[in-house]
């Protein structure tokens, strides 16, 4: 039983929301420092996986741009290259006509961070990367923030202003609800989306009871599942006595971490609990990568860019 009660418990939030009121002059300092950073890792890194990732191979002629690495050769404009003694590519209407929708679980759980980072820190720059790589390809983008209710839909659109606003809005959300519901997020997503998409869904998953929706989603879309995760959520450290408190019930719980065989299975249930999240993606056609805050995101996504381009 106390196992049981252990495996159900979301460590302690240690921040308020999921950003901090800021004055004008400062939020615009930070928004900026933020669209800098994310913007060089989307145009240096992510481009060219992005693009060559979830960019098909069109219906009909559109216009030709430089090359970015990652691009497919055959798409190569060899006269307009020669031209410019610099590689163009061909790109075509269908390329242009993408939509990228953010699902962002900004529940209580992913107010959490015992290493360098909390999970919604990561999380949020992910999501600001993800944006910048769709508009730098000239998709439209949407996000959906959804706890254990529906928080806020920004409907997908183009352009520089509307992605600040919606890095302003990642970084910037407070939550009304505490819990987790992805089957809920899932189900609106499904019914305000009609066309097909790419959806990211970015949670820490931990959450039962959304198997139908993530089904009926991943055939109607091409969802991809970003899981990210903190190291205490994998491992206990032999500290002896410590409280755990689940941040979207406020169940508290003193749990002897001195104990091996406690900290074992703990580590066997978190390994068991993301192999049957992963079965669940992988059936219903949808494909998940799991993130450490203390990975390299940036290494992990071109991973499941990759992982992507060589399935198609």
């Amino acid at each position: 039983m106390l196992m049981k009660e252990l495996f159900s418990k979301k460590a302690e939030s240690k921040v308020p929301s999921f950003g901090k009121d800021l004055g004008g002059a400062e939020k615009r300092k930070k928004l900026r420092r933020i669209e800098i950073k994310t913007r060089k890792l989307s145009n240096q890194i992510f481009s060219g996986s992005y693009h060559s990732a979830f960019k098909g191979k069109g219906i009909s002629f559109s216009e030709v741009r430089e090359y970015q690495f990652g691009d497919d050769v055959r798409m190569i404009d060899w006269n307009v290259t020669a031209r410019n003694n610099r590689p163009f590519i061909k790109v075509f209407e269908e390329e242009r006509e993408l939509t990228v929708m953010l699902l962002i679980d900004v529940s209580q759980s992913s107010f959490f961070g015992t290493q360098s980072d909390f999970k919604n820190h990561i999380i949020a720059e992910i999501s600001a990367v993800l944006a910048f790589s769709a508009i730098n390809n000239n998709d439209k983008v949407g996000v959906i923030f959804f706890s254990d209710v529906i928080e806020k839909f920004i409907p997908p659109k183009k352009g520089k202003t509307h992605i600040l606003r919606i890095i302003s809005e990642i970084y910037d959300f407070h939550p009304k609800s505490n819990g987790t519901n992805i089957k809920e997020a899932l189900r609106y997503f499904n019914n305000v989306v009609k066309k097909k998409c790419i959806a990211f869904l970015i949670s820490d998953f931990m959450n039962a009871g959304y198997k139908d929706a993530l089904s009926i989603a991943a055939r109607k879309h091409d969802l991809l599942g970003l899981h990210v995760y903190d190291e205490r959520e994998a491992q206990l450290p032999d500290i002896g006595l410590m409280k755990v408190v689940d941040a979207e019930t406020n169940t508290e719980l003193w749990v002897d971490t001195s104990n091996k065989q406690l900290r074992d299975q703990y580590a066997k249930a978190f390994v068991e609990r993301v192999a049957q999240t992963k079965s669940m993606f992988g059936k219903s056609g949808a494909q998940l990568q799991s993130i450490n805050t203390e990975d390299n995101y940036v290494v992990a996504l071109m991973n499941m860019f990759k992982k992507r381009e060589s399935r198609r």
